[in-house]
């Protein structure tokens, strides 16, 4: 039985995150024609004897024609070296979801039992490469009354790029028991590459980390979303990305601690690899308004199930319209 407890707080650690990759598939159904990296074709070794001749034969001609006509150097010399890429640009996303002095609590709660607590906060502003971010934190924590079965102590940071909605940074803090681990990734958008404590990684463009991808997804308008309707995606964990395809389930009115709520419901499944994998259905519920918070994460273990639920909020940059009482 302790082991089973043991077990399932660790995974809730992991469905409280899930929100976060909602957002990214959403990314896709939203800018599909962007999620295509524009790649400089690389010439194979084949080709590369033929374009160093004719490079040779550029250079003989800019010089055979510099003892006659000095001018004519130019156009030699620009058939030789290939065009700078365009400057890479930014994209700008409207926000009016969140801001700073959000403060999102919830409760842990597994059958009639609290578990534990988490907290997912904008406290300020912080600036990345030279960037206007959002600093985003996440906590979570086993209560007293249960860190006799299994102590928590997890953190996670994002800075999310205030125009883009995209991710600079990731940090990753796991304190669960005797296991420790300290993750840190930089995204360079520009360059599409991770670069991790771990090492370094291709990325794609406007990849997401576990956390930026729930912020993303709450600029975006599920009207247009059908039940069965599904959206892939790619995200970044650990050393890779990774294929996910989300679920659209429909429509739910909801009542949680912090109130009844009219919500839309998803649900993430993974192909292969990555942090879900194996890990059991889990069901995703988000206000279906503007704000778009999550408002409850199901997931069912061996011995039952496991309930994350919205317990308060403050600092909204507006009114959530999806509260009914």
């Amino acid at each position: 039985m302790r082991k089973a407890l043991r077990s399932m707080l660790t995974k809730v650690v992991v469905f409280l995150t899930v929100s976060s990759i909602i957002g990214a598939a959403l990314l896709v159904a939203q800018t599909t024609s962007r999620q295509m990296k524009s790649q400089q074709k690389v010439p194979s070794r084949s080709e590369q004897p033929a374009q160093q001749k004719t490079a040779d034969t550029l250079s003989n001609i800019r010089l055979d024609t510099t003892a006659g006509v000095a001018g004519d150097t130019t156009t030699a010399d620009s058939a030789s070296v290939p065009p700078s890429p365009p400057p890479f640009e930014y994209r700008k996303i409207q926000n009016n979801a969140f801001g700073v002095g959000e403060r999102l609590m919830f409760s842990v709660n597994y059958g009639f039992i609290n578990a534990g607590d988490a907290v997912m906060a904008i406290p300020r502003y912080d600036t990345v490469a030279g960037r206007r971010c959002y600093r985003v934190e996440f906590t979570v924590n086993s209560l007293e009354s249960f860190a006799w079965v299994y102590k928590v102590e997890d953190r996670y940071l994002t800075y999310i790029d205030v125009e883009a909605i995209v991710p600079l940074k990731f940090e990753q803090h796991i304190r669960e028991g005797t296991y420790r681990r300290d993750f840190i990734a930089e995204f360079d958008q520009s360059k599409h590459v991770a670069k991790t404590s771990e090492g370094e990684y291709p990325i794609p463009e406007y990849v997401h980390d576990i956390m930026s991808a729930f912020y993303f997804v709450r600029t975006v308008d599920f009207t247009g979303f059908l039940p069965g309707e599904d959206t892939v995606l790619q995200n970044f964990y650990k050393d890779k990305s990774y294929e996910l395809v989300v679920r659209f389930l429909g429509r739910q009115e909801l009542e949680v601690g912090a109130g009844t709520f009219k919500t839309v419901v998803v649900e993430p499944l993974v192909r292969e690899g990555g942090l879900f994998k194996s890990e059991g259905r889990i069901v995703i519920w988000l206000s279906d308004d503007e704000r778009k918070i999550p408002v409850r994460v199901n997931t069912k273990v061996v011995i039952g199930s496991i309930d994350v639920e919205l317990s308060s909020y403050s600092g909204l940059v507006g009114p959530l319209q999806a509260k009914t009482d």
